[in-house]
């Protein structure tokens, strides 16, 4: 159990699996290129040649020579005296009757054989005739060599593989505590490697969702407070109607009230629902087609009394896009103006609303000015958040709140922007940009 709990305790850390993978892989790649090494010594390695040993006399003449039978057999030597005498002659260094033959002798480049000249068991010459191999040129000295070689490679590479995985686990902690309900949790981003770019993919998902989250709970929040009114109003007249005092014309006021308010609910809820659908990226939102902005305008206009501009000589502009929704667009821009921006009658020579459009290169822009108050500098940002009304606006003259919150949605999934800017004289101008077709006016 220990053993199993401790390699566990190893597997679920990624960065011990990774440097112990490549410490394996450098340390059998060492262990086969020494064994490949020693092969291929051995393989070509020439047999040793015969040392020939000789007696020679005070002239250095030769008397007789001879071979060793073998490793730690004695020198024979069969000498011919002057007058004729034979005579068998053996040299054996001292201290190789003493056991030292039996024992298992040094080949060529093993320790115990010294460099040329010198025999089996040299450290038995004289310290000023023998001559050591380094330690790293013997065989075990090879192999303490590929041992101090690989453990430089394993601390040289855990920083690398320990800086790596750092980096993951940090974004497993990101999306960890993510995923147990903080969205605003954000994993930093090093580097510009896979593990950067996932990063910045999980950063800009959740605060895509975040922001998501935080629109869906203002919008129930909101709704549900806006939901009250027109309810609160239909149970009233009901009540009124149901009344024994109420006559006739009270009970015809009080239906058209309640008809009012139904009719008000209705939108409402078609508005949040367009809301819904204009947030989720995914959602259709219809057929992408060709759409002609002058017919569209001139409907609409024709529809409250706007006056339409055209740029002359342009009988039509066209932009790719779901005609219901730019259809819906162009329609909350003008019944926002005649809502908010207009106080009584205009007079004839101001012309009342006004809808110009306008090309600009590839960029079609539809411009509402009206002759209203006019929107203030810090609240033209947020004019366009949901269910956000001016200071002072009053809900008898209709509306929600969504109407510029459904434009600014609509101009944005048709890849255009909207702004709302002062009118020269007084007034509000809201401008929508949308990229013109490719096959527009032609």
């Amino acid at each position: 159990m220990p053993i199993r709990s401790f390699s566990r305790h190893w597997s679920r850390h990624l960065y011990l699996r990774i440097w112990l993978a490549v410490v394996l892989v450098v340390t059998l790649l060492m262990l086969v290129v020494g064994w490949a090494w020693r092969a291929t010594v051995e393989h070509h390695a020439a047999p040793p040649a015969p040392r020939e040993w000789v007696v020679l006399n005070a002239q250095g003449e030769v008397l007789a020579s001879t071979t060793r039978a073998g490793p730690g057999a004695p020198l024979a030597f069969d000498l011919t005296l002057p007058d004729g005498q034979q005579l068998q002659l053996q040299v054996q260094r001292n201290g190789e009757r003493n056991g030292e033959r039996d024992r298992p002798h040094a080949m060529p480049g093993m320790p115990g054989f010294g460099p040329a000249g010198a025999g089996p068991f040299s450290s038995h010459l004289p310290p000023h005739l023998r001559k050591d191999m380094p330690w790293w040129a013997k065989p075990s000295g090879f192999f303490w060599m590929l041992g101090l070689i690989g453990l430089a490679v394993a601390m040289g590479l855990y920083p690398v593989v320990r800086r790596l995985t750092q980096r993951l686990e940090g974004l497993q902690r990101g999306v960890q505590r993510w995923g147990e309900g903080d969205l605003s949790v954000r994993v930093p981003v090093q580097g510009d490697d896979e593990v950067a770019d996932l990063s910045e993919r999980f950063n800009a998902a959740a605060e895509r969702i975040e922001g998501l989250m935080a629109s869906q709970k203002s919008l129930l929040a909101n709704a549900s407070h806006e939901l009250r009114s027109p309810l609160a109003r239909i149970r009233m007249g009901l009540e009124l109607m149901g009344s024994a005092t109420a006559d006739a014309s009270a009970q015809a006021r009080n239906r058209t009230e309640i008809l009012r308010n139904m009719a008000e609910l209705d939108q409402l809820i078609d508005e949040i629902l367009l809301a819904s659908r204009l947030d989720a990226q995914e959602a259709d939102i219809g057929t992408v087609e060709a759409v002609d902005l002058v017919g569209l305008c001139a409907e609409e206009c024709a529809r409250v009394g706007a006056t339409l501009e055209v740029p002359p000589g342009q009988p039509q502009l066209e932009v790719p896009g779901v005609a219901k929704l730019l259809r819906r667009l162009v329609r909350n821009l003008l019944e926002n103006a005649r809502r908010y921006g207009a106080s009584g009658q205009p007079a004839p020579e101001e012309g009342g609303i006004a809808l110009t459009l306008t090309q600009q290169g590839s960029t079609v822009r539809v411009t509402v000015c009206d002759h209203g108050p006019g929107v203030p500098p810090e609240y033209r940002e947020r004019i366009f958040e949901p269910f956000f009304r001016l200071p002072g606006a009053s809900e008898r003259v209709g509306g929600v709140g969504l109407g510029l919150s459904l434009v600014k949605s609509i101009a944005e999934r048709h890849g255009g922007r909207v702004q709302c800017t002062d009118r020269p004289g007084g007034g509000a101008c809201f401008e929508v940009s949308l990229p013109q077709s490719k096959t527009a006016n032609t």
